[in-house]
């Protein structure tokens, strides 16, 4: 193993190198700013997701505050985790220096794997359990030690403890050792007995889910009707092709996994591939949930190559090379670090007529955030110190919600309402609400709500996201019915 580190360290420190230009760059993003916020809540379970999320964010604040580049070093670890995994499996599987650098650069050059290792959600760690699994699962195969069996039931677990869509790895696993193992696993105690445990560390979420109504079933809800009912029956498959070099990779080791006899005791691995992808696309997936199934079968796919190119090195490594360097070209597409700027230069963007740019969504999403509370606090802090007694910040989305709370911070805000999402679940606040100083909200709702009502400003910014410019901010008085009272009808309305 010690032979290895020096190629496993390389790689691991050049993508540490990118996320250090890339994460401190723009600013928050909508969600890293809900996933901040959540923390300040620990529970079993929030309305979109499961806790795991809101432990990692306790912990972040604890180490680094609410700095950028501290709390994305939590997902750029998992990444790197991630790479470290993938180049164990190809040496767990008979892989020697070749293939471990292979299976390694497989990750570095997947650029989608920048932006879903730099941004503080559960999708980094939801790709670090699935490895994880994948890697216990795989040492179980070789082994028929019933410990790994059981390690890979709790990596489950607690992944389900941070992304819901690790069922559908939990599935396929069960199905696939079903189908290469028969009665064997079937009359395994222990093949219960993780079923068992993982079913202890879950059930605290499951009981949550319950006494709440399952928040997440209306979740997924909402989620298919504006977003996934959209999609083209193909359009989960065509999201694969985006990379086609990496995908070229993965597709040699699922094909070794079926047809190299060397490693035919691992075929459970490749069944479990191709069951999570048919009931991904059955169920409309995002196409991104399925990066998560690629690593394991990168490791297989560089030990297959590492054998039919043992004469051919030369070839080999210049292909790589040329690869490699191409996909470096599209770095900055995934992962902030050009300055916004050049960015706008290396994309070739054009300014429209208000002088605004389209940037991608997730970049757009990084920008707006502090000038909204800046504005926020210069009117909130010429309040007297009564009327701040009587005052209520109330946000109509939980992105500018979580600005409120994360970004609030230094300028001493009261944590703000807002019945979107999670932030329904904390109320209508603590105040009489005489005063309310509102983000986002439109003329429309703010009439029918309130007597009294100015428009103080229109928030505009160049780079923000659509729904994030031209930000109305009143300040209202003289509610003609309190927060407090309509607060329960909204419960309805928290994924709209």
């Amino acid at each position: 193993m010690k032979k290895y580190w020096p190629i496993i360290l390389g790689l691991s420190l050049f993508k540490l190198l990118i996320h250090c230009f890339g994460n401190q760059n723009y600013g928050f993003h909508r969600d890293e700013l809900l996933h901040l916020s959540v923390s300040k809540h620990l529970d079993w379970g929030y309305m979109e997701f499961p806790p795991f999320i809101a432990v990692v964010g306790k912990l972040s604040h604890f180490l680094f505050g609410y700095s950028l580049f501290g709390t994305r070093l939590f997902p750029t670890l998992a990444g790197i985790a991630i790479l470290i995994l993938c180049c164990k499996i190809v040496i767990e599987i008979g892989g020697k220096k070749k293939a471990v650098f292979l299976a390694g650069l497989s990750i570095v050059i997947f650029i989608a794997f920048y932006r879903n290792h730099m941004l503080f959600q559960p999708v980094a760690f939801d790709q670090l359990f699935w490895t994880i699994s994948f890697y216990y699962l795989i040492r179980f195969l070789k082994t028929q030690q019933n410990h790994y069996l059981v390690y890979t039931g709790l990596t489950l677990a607690i992944g389900f403890l941070n992304k819901y869509t690790i069922f559908i790895l939990l599935l396929s696993i069960v199905v696939s050792l079903i189908l290469t193992q028969g009665k064997k696993i079937l009359q395994n105690k222990w093949f219960y007995l993780t079923g068992l445990i993982a079913l202890i560390i879950v059930l605290p979420n499951v009981i949550w889910q319950i006494t709440h109504d399952f928040p997440i079933l209306k979740h997924f809800q909402k989620l298919n009707e504006i977003q996934l009912e959209q999609l083209d029956a193909f359009d989960f498959v065509k999201n694969q092709l985006h990379a086609p070099f990496t995908l070229l990779l993965a597709l040699i080791g699922v094909w070794a996994l079926f047809f190299d006899k060397s490693i035919q005791h691992y075929k459970a691995v490749g069944f479990t591939f191709i069951l999570v992808f048919l009931l991904m696309w059955v169920l409309k997936s995002k196409g991104y949930y399925f990066y998560a199934a690629y690593p394991v079968v990168f490791a297989f796919g560089a030990y297959k190559l590492e054998k039919l190119t043992a004469n051919k090195n030369v070839v080999l490594y210049s292909v790589v090379g040329c690869i490699t360097l191409l996909s470096f070209y599209f770095i900055p597409k995934s992962i902030p670090i050009l300055p916004i700027k050049a960015y706008i230069t290396y994309e070739k963007l054009e300014p429209q007529e208000n002088g605004r740019y389209i940037l991608t969504s997730d970049y757009a999403d990084m920008f707006g955030w502090e000038e909204q509370v800046a504005c926020i606090a210069s009117i909130y802090n010429s309040l007297s110190e009564e009327e701040k007694q009587k005052c209520i910040l109330l946000a109509e989305n939980y992105g500018e919600a979580g600005a409120l709370s994360i970004l609030g911070e230094k300028y001493n805000l009261p944590e703000p309402v807002c019945s979107h999402g999670s932030f329904w679940l904390w109320g209508s606040g603590t105040t009489s609400g005489e005063i309310i100083i509102t983000l986002g909200i439109e003329k429309p709702v703010i009439e029918k709500v309130f007597r009294e009502y100015q428009l103080l400003k229109t928030i505009q910014h160049n780079y923000a996201i659509d729904e994030e410019n031209n930000i109305p901010v009143y300040l209202c008085k003289q509610p003609k019915i309190t927060l407090k009272e309509i607060w329960p009808t909204l419960e309805s309305h928290v994924f709209d």
